[in-house]
């Protein structure tokens, strides 16, 4: 692979996703782009917290409901992912990968269930602006890493070989660069982005 990759970091909330892009190496990242990624159609107010507006409906109309929302976010993150890929190769960078951090919560279960709950409702919302992004790269043949938000840092020292200290230092250094708004979302979905990248 070429030094002149790029990986982008995601870290998703309901109706929206903090992106951040990062070049360079694993040895040397550096900081090409952050934005938000929009994942809902503000016309359609039942769209940026989906199960709660099919938590009354039969299980049959409620799929039919969820499966549209669902088809709308991932078309909105395939714009946003794609908008970025085109940049980036007009500066000779080709993306490669895409990160996204994962929630704790139970997966694959019976949407029955998941209306019951209300808990459960709310995890589910967040897989599916996850499930939206993640599908969005797949179509644009991008490899997608999963990973669960607890486990980044000790999933990065193993990956980067570098203590936590200096992991964050360097995270924290590429937002002072480039000013805010550079919160939690940000460095962590830039510290997954760095796990992605070229090892050169």
């Amino acid at each position: 692979m070429s030094a002149r990759t790029a990986a982008i970091g995601l870290s998703a909330h309901s109706g929206w996703a903090a992106m951040v892009v990062l070049g360079g190496t694993r040895a040397a990242p550096s900081l090409l782009d952050r934005c938000r990624v929009t994942l809902v159609d503000v016309c359609d107010p039942g769209a940026k917290q989906p199960y709660h507006a099919v938590e009354f409906l039969c299980v049959e109309e409620a799929t039919g409901r969820l499966d549209g929302y669902l088809a709308a976010a991932t078309r909105m993150a395939q714009q946003s992912i794609a908008a970025e890929s085109k940049k980036l190769k007009e500066l000779g960078i080709a993306l490669k990968s895409v990160g996204i951090l994962e929630s704790s919560s139970r997966k694959n279960m019976a949407l029955a269930s998941i209306l019951a709950s209300h808990a459960l409702i709310h995890a589910a919302e967040g897989d599916h602006y996850r499930n939206a992004l993640s599908a969005a790269a797949e179509q644009l043949r991008l490899e997608v890493c999963r990973l669960q938000a607890r486990a980044l840092e000790e999933y990065a020292m193993k990956c980067l070989r570098l203590p936590v200290k200096r992991l964050l230092d360097t995270v924290n250094g590429l937002g002072r660069e480039a000013g805010p708004p550079w919160g939690a979302d940000q460095k962590k979905a830039a510290l997954l982005a760095w796990t992605l990248l070229n090892t050169h």
